[in-house]
C-alpha cells in the first residue's frame, strides 16, 4: 500500500504564473562572417533558428560557458537567438561612460519592449509570436569580453581592452537572454508577443 507523501515542514514559496505583453521593436540578423548583426524586416526561422544566421544550428561547440566539457565538444545549441531590452542596453551604456549600446554590436537579434526587467525572465519562459513563433528562453546571456571589444570599436572607446573588461561589469544581468525555437515560423518588425512566465521557486534541498 502507498502511503502519502509528508509535506515538509519548509515547503518553498511558489509564484504563480503569468502573462505578459510585450511587441518586437526591431529583429536583426548576422547573414555574413561574424557576430555582428544588422537590421531586417523579418526573421525566417525554422528548428535550426535564424536561417543564415552566425549562431543558427541545431548544435553548437562548447566554450568558456561549459567548462564541465573540453573546448569544442559538440553539443546542443539553446543560444539560436539573443534577446534584449533598450533600457537595459541603455543601463549597460551609463554603466561604461558611453553614448549608447545598439543591438547590432553584441550580436541581439530581437529588441523586446514591455518586459520590466526583460534579463531576469525565467528560464522556460515561452515567447508566442502574434504570426506563430515560439520561442523558449533558456537563460541569461552573459556578458563576455568579446562583446565588449565590439562596443568599445563601435562606440570609438579609445581604449578597446577598457571596453571588453568593462562591459561583463556593467552588464551582468542586464544583457538580456538566449532562446530557442520551440516553434519555427516568421517573425517580423513591431509584432505583438504574448510572453508566458511559468510557476517559480526556489530549489533549497
Amino acid at each position: 500500500m502507498d502511503l502519502p507523501l509528508t509535506r515538509l515542514d519548509a515547503e518553498p514559496e511558489i509564484m504563480p504564473a503569468k502573462k505578459l505583453s510585450a511587441c518586437a521593436d526591431g529583429v536583426f540578423a548576422a547573414l555574413s562572417d561574424g557576430f555582428v548583426t544588422q537590421a531586417v524586416a523579418a526573421l525566417d526561422l525554422d528548428f535550426d533558428g535564424i536561417r543564415g544566421d552566425f549562431h543558427a544550428g541545431a548544435t553548437r561547440r562548447s566554450g568558456g560557458r561549459e567548462p564541465w566539457y573540453p573546448r569544442g565538444t559538440p553539443m546542443r545549441n539553446e543560444r539560436q537567438i539573443s534577446i534584449v531590452a533598450a533600457d537595459e542596453l541603455a543601463a549597460i551604456a551609463r554603466g561604461m561612460g558611453i553614448g549608447e549600446i545598439r543591438p547590432e554590436w553584441i550580436g541581439a537579434n530581437l529588441v523586446l519592449s514591455g518586459v520590466p526587467r526583460l534579463s531576469m525572465l525565467p528560464a522556460g519562459t515561452l515567447l508566442f509570436f502574434k504570426h506563430g513563433v515560439t520561442l523558449k528562453v533558456d537563460s541569461q546571456n552573459g556578458p563576455c569580453r568579446v562583446a565588449g571589444r565590439s562596443i568599445a570599436d563601435h562606440a570609438g572607446m579609445a581604449d578597446r581592452e577598457a571596453g571588453a573588461l568593462a562591459f561583463p561589469k556593467a552588464g551582468k544581468r542586464l544583457r538580456g537572454l538566449v532562446a530557442w525555437v520551440e516553434k519555427p515560423g516568421r517573425i517580423a518588425a513591431g509584432e505583438a508577443v504574448s510572453v508566458r512566465v511559468s510557476e517559480q521557486w526556489i530549489y533549497r534541498p
